[in-house]
């Protein structure tokens, strides 16, 4: 949201100081981004007088003049325009120059006749006015004055970062209202009253709505016999500054109006809307069919779903509701008669349509936070009257408004007493009533019985105030945080301690940071569509857990799995050109049983491998991670974690590679899976293979960690090591194989490690060789030999019989 302190300053006293007032900004939680120079695009452009004008020598539509432009040397341009005379004042671009519209002023040579600038008009400048030729300035404007200075075009523009929550401060008014409650100041509103006449609205327009949820209010206003033209300076100077471009009267007007009073508005030519049978224009707010077909302002032809939300007339589709209006009804130079359209519309059914067909404007970001329906006709009023002050135009008495649904002030209640423990601080109760007052809100204080209450009434502009502890945050954000004294939770003898799932969750992000992971934090909203990247389906009795007011169609339902964050965050990372990705997360996931009016929310943590561990160097070289990268953090945390039955086994899933793939069981329950990520799901989040990931409930393995472990003396005696070499068929594990060796080795077998996987001469083909490092040890004594070539021969016959295998020669 860009704001134009000119602007601003009609509306509220601000600060001189803008430095310290960005500050205090930010510290009430409506963060400024940027601080912008407006007129800075005219950086070059000065005052310059024309001293004369001569035709050109190879044409007859240019001029050759001399500019006195407040240097010693005079500057000789070529000119096309015809409006001017020698003696008059323009504004000039000198060399260097760069004008709004992208141009770059050089010397240059124009049939022949070296050009050193450029005379400009309105339009070059980005200004309203006269576009046919030279902006003539008056007699008295000073010479080698920059331009943008004689203009007061200067001016102070913020860029303020609005949460989705607080769409009253997606306007000026409503920026206005923030400072003067931040100040201590009252704001100064905007009202309009226009003067009608002629036939009532009400006898030409007639509006039906077949959603009431989608539309809850539409009204619309006619005017008549306006004049399409340049907008005066002033009106083009204030869309400028709001980072749109000035386009003529009628359109800056009802941009104008959504900058200044938030309501988006939308301007049709009312000549070319189809009548019924009455004659009258007959407006309907309804779905769209499958499939039907509307051309856009942008000139595309848009193919609709069933879901969108359409404004027809009786010919079909005229406009996108809240996201743009349709070609075929546009405002043009010769337009004459406008349908002035201000409405309400579904905040969720914009975002999806805006989403769907890649249309994104202001109008559409103000309808997804939720525009305020009960302000639809002080907009449409305010706009009514600009045009018939500026354009010439003639406004039908009345308004169309068909308000199905009204808004309703809610009324809440705060107790002083419940402010002032919650904040640890001493507010009046008259000091919190007139900070919600200058917020907009109706405020009565009550007492009774020794308890002070205040009963609010909040305006329909602040959705975001629905309980009482909304007031408190309200109340603490506006008096200011800096102000409340540091203290320490009160309580005699109370010693606070984490919970032991809090204790465990700390654990395994410690072990999984050890392990060489980077802890990050991704949303718990997710995008509809990542079932779908993930080649994945919804099982038969889950549906996903929609949002009834999400931020964006990207994150419209809660998350059902933390790994499309993380795949966006190793995508992220490696298109900036950071390759080697170790990530992990622990957080929510939640599902939602068909029926079900709240989802399950459960712990998970999940973790992506991306690249190698470290770079290449000299001695090192870069290994790719893969698999068993993965299974081994997976083994280190479960040992971490005191788990003693920990398993991984084979699985196919869908967004996993095949063959590796597995499930992970813990005390003999999936509580997870492990594998390289499919090529196909990379492909949809634009990541680089391979990628390796993780994911487990939380629940069974804090379920199953242990404090305690068994103590292990230090070995008195010496261990004797022997090598088992087994060639043994393909799909025969490791696990397999060493489950045997530990059931067979008696109690004389003190460890068993794989160390080799051989496959390739000398060993028949559909097997492998498997090489494990024994360790036999008594605890009371040195063995002999014969004992450990005994135990060792033992052992030898029972695991080959029980895993089909024979001694590799």
């Amino acid at each position: 949201m860009l704001v134009s302190l000119k602007w601003l300053k009609e509306l509220v006293d601000v600060p001189t100081d803008v430095t310290a007032f960005v500050d205090r900004l930010n510290l009430t939680g409506t963060a400024v981004e940027a601080v912008h120079t407006a007129g800075a695009a005219l950086e070059g452009v000065v005052v310059g007088q024309i001293l004369t004008k001569e035709r050109h020598p190879d044409s007859e539509s240019l001029w050759v003049t001399t500019v006195d432009v407040g240097a010693e040397e005079r500057v000789q341009i070529v000119c096309g325009a015809q409006n001017f005379n020698a003696g008059d004042k323009v504004p000039v671009a000198l060399v260097g120059a760069t004008l709004p519209n992208g141009m770059t002023i050089k010397k240059a040579k124009l049939r022949g006749v070296e050009s050193r600038g450029m005379n400009c008009s309105a339009d070059e400048l980005g200004l309203g006015g006269d576009h046919s030729g030279l902006l003539i300035l008056p007699e008295d404007a000073p010479v080698g004055v920059p331009f943008a200075q004689y203009q007061g075009l200067s001016d102070t523009v913020l860029e303020l970062e609005i949460t989705p929550n607080r769409p009253d401060c997606l306007s000026v008014v409503g920026v206005a209202r923030e400072v003067g409650a931040v100040y201590g100041v009252e704001a100064r509103g905007v009202s309009a009253t226009p003067v009608e006449n002629g036939e009532p609205v009400a006898d030409l327009v007639g509006v039906t709505i077949d959603d009431e949820q989608l539309c809850p209010r539409y009204t619309a206003r006619l005017i008549r016999n306006v004049k399409i033209g340049p907008s005066p300076q002033w009106l083009a100077e204030r869309v400028i500054a709001c980072g749109t471009r000035s386009i003529s009267n009628v359109v800056d007007i009802t941009n104008y109006v959504m900058f200044e009073l938030g309501q988006p508005l939308h301007a049709f030519d009312a000549d070319l809307l189809a009548r019924d049978e009455n004659g009258r224009i007959a407006i309907g707010v309804r779905t769209a069919r499958e499939g039907e077909r509307l051309t856009t302002l942008d000139g595309a032809e848009r193919v609709l779903s069933e879901d969108m939300l359409l404004i027809t007339d009786t010919s079909g589709p005229i406009a996108l509701a809240g996201v743009m209006g349709g070609e075929s009804t546009e405002v043009h130079d010769g337009t004459v008669n406008i349908l002035l359209e201000s409405a309400s519309f579904d905040p969720g059914s914009v975002s999806r349509t805006s989403r769907r067909l890649g249309l994104f404007s202001e109008a559409s970001s103000r309808f997804e936070k939720n525009v305020d329906r009960a302000a639809c006709v002080k907009a449409l009023d305010r706009a009514a009257e600009l045009m018939a002050e500026l354009c010439g135009g003639d406004v039908a008495p009345g308004v169309v408004d068909v308000y199905p649904l009204p808004a309703e002030p809610v009324a809440l209640t705060l107790r002083s007493e419940r402010l002032n423990s919650l904040l640890g601080a001493d507010i009046p109760a008259e000091e919190a009533a007139a900070i919600l007052r200058r917020l907009g809100c109706e405020v009565t204080i009550e007492t009774a019985d020794d308890v002070t209450t205040l009963a609010v009434s909040v305006p329909t502009f602040r959705p975001d105030l629905v309980r009482e502890i909304d007031l408190i945050e309200e109340v603490l954000r506006i008096y200011g945080m800096d102000r409340i004294v540091s203290t320490l939770p009160s309580g005699s003898g109370r010693l606070g301690e984490l919970t032991r799932d809090q204790r465990w969750r700390e654990r395994i992000g410690a072990t999984l940071r050890a392990c060489g992971l980077n802890e990050t934090m991704t949303y718990s909203f997710a995008d509809p569509g990542d079932i779908e990247r993930l080649r994945d389906e919804l099982p038969a009795d889950e549906v996903l857990c929609e949002l009834l007011n999400p931020m964006s169609g990207e994150h419209a339902v809660l998350r059902r799995s933390l790994l499309p964050g993380l795949l966006r965050s190793v995508s992220y990372n490696q298109n900036r050109g950071t390759a080697n990705v170790h990530l992990y997360e622990i957080g929510s996931v939640f599902r939602t049983a068909k029926g079900r009016k709240q989802p399950k929310e459960r712990g998970s943590v999940a973790g992506v491998l991306a690249g190698s561990w470290h770079p290449a160097s000299w001695n090192d070289p870069a290994v790719p991670l893969e698999f068993f990268d993965g299974k081994g953090v997976l083994e280190t945390l479960v040992q971490q974690l005191g788990i003693a039955r920990f398993k991984v086994r084979p699985a196919e899933l869908p967004y996993l590679q095949p063959g590796r793939a597995a499930e992970v069981l813990v005390g003999g329950e999936v509580v997870g899976w492990l594998g390289e990520v499919h090529p196909l799901v990379l492909d949809t989040f634009e990541a680089v293979a391979p990628v390796t990931a993780f994911e487990l409930e939380l629940a069974p393995l804090i379920r199953s960690a242990r404090d305690a472990k068994a103590f292990t003396d230090v070995p008195r005696f010496p261990a004797v090591e022997l090598d088992l070499a087994l060639v043994v068929a393909e799909d025969v594990t490791a696990e397999r194989v060493e489950q045997s060796i530990r059931s067979a080795g008696g109690k004389l077998l003190d460890s068993v490690r794989l160390f080799d996987v051989y496959r390739g001469t000398g060993v028949e083909a559909g097997k492998k060789s498997m090489a494990f490092a024994l360790t036999y040890r008594a605890p009371d004594r040195t063995l002999t030999a014969e004992e450990v070539e005994s135990a060792h021969e033992r052992l030898v016959r029972k695991v080959s019989a029980a895993v089909g295998g024979e001694l590799r020669a």
